[in-house]
């Protein structure tokens, strides 16, 4: 038995297990209440596209959950995204190495952390990936993306997403596993797949936590 399990009963005692969405008693500290799992979308397909695993549809409950991690800090969820993305990934042919999007520098030091690479961190832990979480480098600073149309988005991110020099030995023929929390319009998903292309990589396929569809 693990020592943090052996605590856990002693820390529920302490710290009484809450849903991190609405705050409703649940089991364990490690979860979502009832109500708010069956308010999360799964994707019955991949909707069409190969490449892409996405643990579920970006839904309100889906964007409450990343903001609570992202900007609430409530860093546990990273376990419980990873595990969503793992049930959703096929059996993984061969070795593959887990890679997330990167942040610069600037984004990395306000926030504290890669939420990409907390998740990748946790999926590696599932044993079906090995974490290399330094692959790709954000050495350009980008504005927000938000409200950007695709066609802008792409032209914000020329440049700004490379190879890690020290990492392109390990890059080059390896098949990756590009880790996102959320895929919005593929915009940073692509410009990621291009530079792990351009520097060897054998194959790329993109896991995220949830995915926005258009027209929804």
């Amino acid at each position: 038995m693990a020592v943090k399990d052996a605590f856990a009963p002693l820390v529920d005692l302490i710290y009484p297990p809450r849903c991190p969405l609405c705050g409703q008693a649940i089991a364990a500290q490690r979860g979502l209440c009832m109500d708010c799992w069956s308010d999360l979308e799964i994707p019955s397909d991949q909707h069409g596209e190969s490449g892409i695993t996405a643990a579920t549809i970006y839904n309100d409950t889906a964007r409450q959950m990343v903001l609570n991690f992202k900007h609430g800090r409530k860093i546990a969820l990273a376990q419980m995204m990873a595990r969503q993305i793992d049930a959703r990934l096929s059996d993984l042919d061969g070795d593959w190495l887990a890679v997330p999007v990167p942040l610069h520098r600037s984004r990395l030091w306000h926030r504290g952390f890669n939420q990409s690479a907390m998740i990748a961190r946790e999926l590696s832990k599932l044993g079906k990936t090995t974490l290399l979480v330094d692959a790709l480098i954000r050495p350009k600073r980008t504005p927000s993306l938000g409200g950007l149309g695709r066609t802008q988005r792409r032209e914000v991110l020329r440049g700004a997403i490379t190879v890690n020099p020290a990492r392109r030995g390990d890059v080059r023929g390896a098949q990756i596993l590009l880790v996102d929390d959320v895929l919005t319009s593929g915009a940073t998903s692509d410009a990621c797949i291009a530079a792990l292309k351009t520097a060897g990589a054998r194959r790329v396929h993109v896991a995220c936590f949830s995915r926005v569809i258009e027209g929804r």
